[in-house]
């Protein structure tokens, strides 16, 4: 079985119903493992409450906390998250915080040397100590998959580039999209035509992109699949996209093909939609239930 490293932010997403434990990478860790998968998260919390809580929480989980570093000055990251009318999600990220300061160290560099895959996204790299270490371990794993995550103040290009440049995978948003768009003076382009222009600019072959309610679309090898997403009642839509991202990666890395891959995604992050958080507990044959 292929090893999978997932690196960057764990927090707790304050939700109007009270705090659930998130971050991006950690979710998408965590429905690995609910599929199935080998897979690892490396992170940093704060030497407080908080921190010793998000350990729990993690042990409960089944996942392995031998790469969650705990720091000694900064505080266990707290996220502020606002679910509108459209049960959308915006987010206040507060800075700095433990996660902010990730260290390569012996056990990170082992982890990365051994796993065939690494997930990372953008936020955690917000930070130049972090920043330095993803590279540290991105550049030791064969197979890089980012989870392009723009959160406003934090989304500068100079940044957000070249971490994409670095991929083999690239999963990302209808919005993230025009924002790359934007950024590179092509606003008002058709998205598939941004597809292909990243494909091009960053020499990347697998590019996935989610539109929410729409579904998404797939560029593999120049070729375009589209999924028109499985209609459920969405109670919010907190760690949905994650759980579209370990969906496709849980079947794509044991070998089956993309379409295949894009309609278990779908069927995941759907899911995951119809419950409150973004790690809610679920068996698998939840999922497969809303496969055509």
């Amino acid at each position: 079985m292929k090893k999978i490293l997932c690196i960057g932010e764990v927090l707790w997403d304050k939700l109007p119903s009270g705090p659930k434990p998130g971050g991006a990478p950690m979710n998408v860790a965590l429905h690995l493992k609910n599929i199935g998968l080998d897979v690892k998260i490396a992170s940093r919390v704060g030497n407080d409450e908080q921190g010793r809580k998000l350990m729990d929480f993690l042990h409960k989980s089944g996942l392995s906390t031998d790469l969650i570093q705990v720091d000694e000055k900064l505080p266990t990251s707290e996220v502020l998250v606002n679910i509108d009318n459209k049960d959308q999600a915006s987010y206040t990220i507060c800075e700095p915080v433990a996660w902010d300061a990730i260290e390569f160290t012996s056990e990170l560099k082992k982890a990365a040397d051994e796993a065939d895959a690494i997930v990372y996204g953008t936020l955690a790299s917000r930070n130049p100590i972090t920043r330095d270490t993803v590279y540290q371990c991105i550049d030791r794993v064969q197979f890089k998959i980012i989870d392009v995550n723009l959160r406003p103040p934090y989304d500068i290009q100079e940044v957000v580039e070249p971490l994409i440049a670095k991929a083999g995978f690239v999963k990302l948003n209808d919005d993230e999209m025009r924002c790359l768009g934007q950024w590179n003076n092509l606003a008002g382009q058709d998205e598939e035509l941004l597809m292909s222009w990243m494909e091009r600019q960053f020499g990347i072959n697998l590019i996935c992109m989610t539109k929410g309610q729409e579904g998404s679309v797939l560029l593999n090898n120049g070729a375009f699949l589209i999924h028109k997403g499985y209609k459920v009642k969405t109670v919010d839509s907190v760690g949905a996209g994650d759980a579209f991202l370990a969906g496709f990666l849980s079947s794509y890395l044991q070998d089956e093909d993309a379409k295949k891959a894009l309609d278990f995604a779908s069927a995941t992050g759907a899911y995951v939609a119809t419950k409150e958080g973004a790690n809610p507990e679920y068996h698998l044959d939840e999922i497969k239930s809303l496969l055509v």
